[in-house]
């Protein structure tokens, strides 16, 4: 009975334990379950708070930047301008094939997930979590979230943000907005953002010319930009990367958008090797400034060019714009010793070369380089234009049809009284200005005095058409109203010009009359708005009758007067020089029936402060004149920009001479200090006086010769050379009876001579 007690007792307490631990057992797995499905709906319940609290940001600072790209004429790059490289493109721009294959090498359901990969997610954070990197299956929506507006920090609540933000992107925009946002922001190295960077960087071609087999590297290239970049990659990097190159065009196949034959036949397409991106060295920064001043003028400001994203075609002609620099450097650069000779370190040159039929600038020379001379030597207005205004004033004359003192109407053949330092007759304001070097010609013919560049011709001229008028006239063709003062002087040119404002100038002449307006702008668009282009050419600013006339006086200047250094029988040209006082500059503006080209080189100081020096002692060559450095410059340039030589000559029209006569008689000059008073060289006769005639008109050959009929050839001891040879320059008396404003020289500048 005990015994049998004794089983009982453990029947009921093995029955007690089964029990309990049955309770026990069942309650710990409720709890497991009950816990989990808690957390489950925890976490739904919080991400259902960040959906509804986390909108859709704000876009980063860096997503939208853009560099500006500037390029020349035919298309290639000039230079990139801007923090980020980066050049948002609309994505039908890029190949139809191209853009499948980065859906493809990315995120295969692109077209047809709600823009989250929850796997790929969970995978990331657990990456992120444990310390195994970045890496995780995001989507091309969470991508472009990402890039757009997150950051790249590796951390658990820029994950979730980036996959509730994904969700609403998905919702709110068309998946190609996605897919172009993705390929615009998306790094791919070499310092290039974005699919049209990249597409330069890697192969050259702007994105629009990518074919598939570079598409496809550029979408595999995403993966690991720095291990995958051919030029620096392994030999595992290469074979990763071809790999994925390859799984990516098979994922395009699978998805029926390559045909599997094509597929086979394809080979891989190595990227070129890396190269710097052009930056601000050289001419370009003056190339890039001159057109970022032309878009401020059309009304692009510079918060709306610094924002980026512009492409900015210019009028440079990439040839033209090499045989420029060339030219200076042949003939101005290496002859200067800029290290040893602080005459030579003071040298600047500037140029600027108009097609004459559009006003388009083709070529432009800012100086040394852009980063080492930062103002530009073409665009600046800080220097006198010197003799190249007289003919302007000239054209006044002919335009007004203005005559001499005696009234004779002025064309080529009228004759003036060219002695230095003659006063002028029929001005309130006096003025009589010195011939270079002080030479007196006596008797002369406009088209001599125009080859020799005479002041004192030009002076009594200015007097004679009224210098209100001749003001007029220099405004409608171009001249910048900087509010120069409408007295005598003007005809030597002291007033302020670039070489761009005299290049329209000239090319107005050259344009038979019809305003051309300089511009450097072919177009310029950003994907928001387009620049308005520069209208080239306007109005009729003078006759073609009086320019024809004028670029027939100026034909003179270039084959016999003192622009010969421009002479060639490569090409039909007209041009003028022109010196300013003491040297400070010298210019050569000139043109064929095809180019109107202005060279000008300038004094200055290499002290801080850059004031104007003078040229003088150049090169060692004595005085730096307007035919000498600038007019080799020019017909150096010119011979090349013409690819040797034009065939085109001058079709002139109406030619205006004039009539003959004598304005005055000619007054004798002050006698200067130290020398004997005369106004004939020594052992020569005034010339004798041509008769009056009628005006005359005719149409010239190719390359006339000037018309001397109404000037007596001057002998051999009074012929001028067309070229100065005493170096020094003397400096044009003042007399105190003068008024200030008007003494030749005003303020160190006033021009003489050439």
């Amino acid at each position: 009975m005990g015994r049998a007690e004794a089983r009982r007792g453990q029947g009921r307490e093995a029955r007690r334990a089964g029990r309990g631990g049955g309770i026990r057992g069942l309650l710990t797995r409720r709890r497991v379950l009950g816990t989990f499905f808690g957390l489950c709906l925890l976490a739904v319940g919080a991400f259902v708070a960040l959906y509804v609290l986390v909108d859709v940001p704000a876009a980063n600072a860096t997503a939208k930047k853009q560099s500006n790209v500037y390029k020349y004429s035919d298309g290639t790059l000039l230079a990139r301008a801007g923090e980020v490289n980066r050049e948002i493109v609309d994505l039908d721009v890029v190949p139809e094939d191209v853009r499948k294959a980065f859906v493809a090498a990315e995120n295969k359901t692109f077209y047809q997930d709600q823009g989250v990969d929850l796997k790929g997610s969970a995978r990331g954070l657990f990456n992120t979590v444990s310390g195994k990197g970045k890496q995780g299956g995001s989507t091309i929506t969470q991508q472009y979230v990402k890039n757009y507006y997150l950051t790249q920090d590796p951390t658990i609540s820029r994950k979730v943000k980036e996959l509730v933000i994904a969700l609403k992107v998905d919702r709110r925009m068309d998946k190609d907005d996605i897919l172009a946002g993705y390929m615009n922001t998306a790094y791919y190295g070499r310092g290039a953002s974005g699919i049209q960077a990249a597409a330069q960087a890697y192969y050259g071609v702007d994105a629009k010319d990518l074919d598939l087999s570079q598409g496809a590297y550029l979408a595999s290239l995403l993966q690991a930009p720095s291990q995958y970049d051919w030029a620096i990659a392994s030999a595992t990097g290469k074979k990763l990367v071809t790999e994925r190159w390859g799984y990516t065009l098979d994922n395009m196949v699978e998805k029926g958008w390559l045909d599997d034959s094509e597929r086979a036949g394809m080979t891989f397409t190595v990227p070129r090797e890396p190269r710097a991106a052009p930056g601000m060295e050289g001419q370009a920064g003056y190339l890039v400034e001159a057109a970022d001043e032309e878009l401020e003028r059309q009304g692009v400001s510079e918060e709306a060019r610094e924002a980026g994203g512009w492409t900015i075609t210019l009028n440079i002609d990439k040839q033209r714009q090499k045989e420029l620099e060339k030219a200076v450097d042949r003939q101005l650069e290496s002859q200067l010793d800029r290290e040893g000779n602080k005459i030579d370190a003071t040298v600047q040159a500037g140029a600027t070369s108009v097609d004459p039929t559009n006003g388009e600038v083709v070529a432009l020379y800012g100086g040394v380089s852009a980063t080492r001379h930062w103002i530009s030597n073409a665009t600046r207005r800080d220097y006198q234009p010197a003799s190249t205004f007289k003919p302007l004033v000239l054209a006044s004359a002919l335009e007004n049809r203005s005559k001499t003192q005696s009234g004779s109407l002025i064309g080529l053949d009228t004759v003036y009284d060219g002695t230095s330092r003659r006063p002028v007759v029929g001005s309130d304001i006096p003025f009589k200005p010195q011939n270079e070097d002080g030479r007196s010609y006596g008797d002369i013919s406009v088209q001599t005095a125009m080859d020799r560049s005479v002041n004192s011709v030009f002076a009594q001229m200015v007097v004679d058409v009224t210098p209100s008028t001749v003001k007029r006239t220099a405004l409608d063709l171009g001249m910048p109203d900087k509010g120069f003062p409408a007295v005598p002087s003007i005809t030597l040119g002291t007033m302020n010009a670039s070489t761009w404002d005299m290049a329209g100038v000239f090319a107005t002449l050259d344009n038979h009359g019809k305003k051309v307006n300089p511009h450097i702008i072919k177009s310029a668009e950003h994907r928001d708005r387009v620049a308005k282009p520069v209208d080239g050419t306007g109005g009729q600013a003078i006759s073609r009758s009086t320019a024809d006339t004028v670029t027939r006086s100026l034909t003179g200047v270039v084959d016999n007067g003192s622009g010969h250094e421009a002479d060639s029988a490569a090409y039909d040209a007209a041009g003028k020089t022109g010196t300013s006082e003491n040297n400070k500059a010298a210019w050569f503006a000139g043109y064929t029936p095809e180019l109107t080209t202005v060279v000008a080189l300038y004094g200055e100081s290499a002290e801080a402060g850059g004031g104007q020096v003078t040229l003088t002692g150049t090169a060692n060559s004595g005085r730096a004149n307007g035919g000498g450095f600038p007019a080799r410059i020019w017909a150096d340039y010119t011979r090349g920009a013409l690819n040797g030589g034009s065939a085109a000559t001058f079709d002139l029209e109406d030619v205006e001479h004039g009539e003959s006569g004598i304005t005055q008689a000619p007054v004798t000059p002050p006698a200067r200090t130290g020398e004997p008073e005369r106004t004939q060289p020594p052992g020569t006769e005034p010339p004798a006086r041509s008769p009056s005639r009628s005006p005359t008109r005719e149409r010239p050959s190719a390359k006339p010769a000037p018309s001397r009929t109404t000037e007596p050839a001057p002998s051999a001891s009074t012929t001028p050379p067309a070229e100065p040879t005493d170096p020094a320059e003397p400096t044009a008396p003042v007399d105190p009876a003068d008024p200030p404003d008007e003494r030749p020289g005003r303020g160190g500048d006033g021009p003489l001579g050439q």
